[in-house]
């Protein structure tokens, strides 16, 4: 049984990106990888280039900013925020949740609902989800929906698919309304394939310390158990097999099909995948706005940034269909309606909160 949701009473009132200002032309890895190399992953990723942090720029620096900016093109009350939700695989600390820095970083005041949600390139679907049960579910009025990664931090250096992966930051603000057009999803997930996209150490798994030392894995890619692993014929295996099938239940479930959709925004991870997905559910790629070729794979946040690529500062609605898929294994679809006129362009940014540290007085 596929797990699906609709709400009627929930609409997406605003959505902004944020990149970091360091601008990486992957090309730039020749010197450590071989041109030969290169252009291969070029040009069979599509991704020619991405945004990365600054060492001491953080996932919640990066949403902080989209978020202020979310808050004044809104004139959004801060008092109104009843639910701040920040979805990342890279956190400020193992504890407390990164959402708590955000909420004091934004001024919002303690009658809030706040935590984190650990997902990577499926997080904003899943976030979008967690959000719309809130707000149905309680009187909470409104809340932020904050999803940020840092990829490149956990990928080795010596790792080629770190030519694969960007930085990034959005904000989406969702608001209870008493009649909006629907909001669908279909959920799934394979715990059992866990360890096909993982950072084995750095949790408390792997105690008392799991060895830094870099070595040549299976995959021919010089990591650590602190560098990030991607399975590529796992993976990839997986996104086009499962992800299509899902859309099929999705469709199957709330009586639709493609044709109700203006645009498909699919999680921006390679433009075959891309490519072959789109031909499975029979639409041409003029309806697949692709943003990884300037901006990589920024996990996440790769379904927002598209949007705001694509649609930002437009006249009219768009009726979306979004699929995002990746670490756990877990993937979903999920359809709405926006106003791209609450589609913000995607701005830079190399803010850094300087009160992150901690005193040992």
């Amino acid at each position: 049984m596929t797990i699906t949701s609709e709400f009627n009473d929930i609409v997406l009132g605003g959505i902004c990106g944020v990149l970091p200002q360091n601008k990486v032309d992957h090309r730039d890895y020749a010197k450590l990888f071989g041109s030969d190399v290169v252009e291969k992953i070029i040009k069979s990723s599509g991704i020619q280039g991405s945004y990365q942090c600054n060492e001491d720029q953080t996932a919640s620096d990066l949403c902080y900013v989209a978020a202020e900016r979310l808050i004044r093109e809104k004139n959004i009350d801060r008092s109104s925020i009843d639910v701040v939700l920040f979805v990342s695989s890279y956190p400020d600390y193992i504890a407390p949740a990164t959402a708590f820095v955000l909420q004091k970083r934004l001024g919002i005041n303690k009658d809030c609902i706040v935590y984190d949600i650990n997902l990577g390139c499926s997080g904003f679907i899943y976030g979008m989800y967690t959000m719309a049960s809130l707000l149905h579910c309680s009187n909470a009025r409104c809340g932020l929906l904050l999803v940020g990664d840092t990829t490149s931090k956990s990928v080795s250096p010596k790792d080629k698919t770190r030519m694969l992966f960007g930085d990034a930051g959005a904000a989406a603000y969702f608001e209870k309304k008493d009649e909006a057009d629907p909001i669908r999803f279909a959920l799934r997930s394979d715990g059992n394939r866990y360890k096909s996209i993982i950072i084995p150490a750095g949790g408390f798994r792997h105690l008392p310390d799991a060895s830094h030392e870099q070595t040549m894995w299976g995959d021919g890619n010089i990591r650590s158990d602190y560098n990030l692993y991607m399975g590529g014929p796992d993976v990839f295996g997986f996104s086009l097999k499962d992800v299509p099938e899902l859309f099929s239940d999705f469709f199957s479930s709330f009586g639709m099909c493609m044709e109700d959709y203006d645009s498909l925004i699919l999680h921006q991870a390679n433009l075959f995948m891309i490519k072959h997905i789109a031909q499975r559910l029979g639409i041409g790629m003029d309806k697949v706005p692709v943003s990884l070729d300037r901006y990589g794979n920024s996990s996440g946040t790769t379904i927002p940034i598209t949007i705001c690529d694509q649609f930002a500062r437009q006249e009219g609605k768009v009726n979306l269909l979004m699929s995002g898929f990746g670490i756990g294994l877990s993937w979903g679809v999920a359809s709405l309606t926006i106003d791209k006129n609450n589609v913000f362009e995607i701005t830079h940014s190399s803010e850094k909160y300087e009160g992150g540290g901690v005193s040992h007085g």
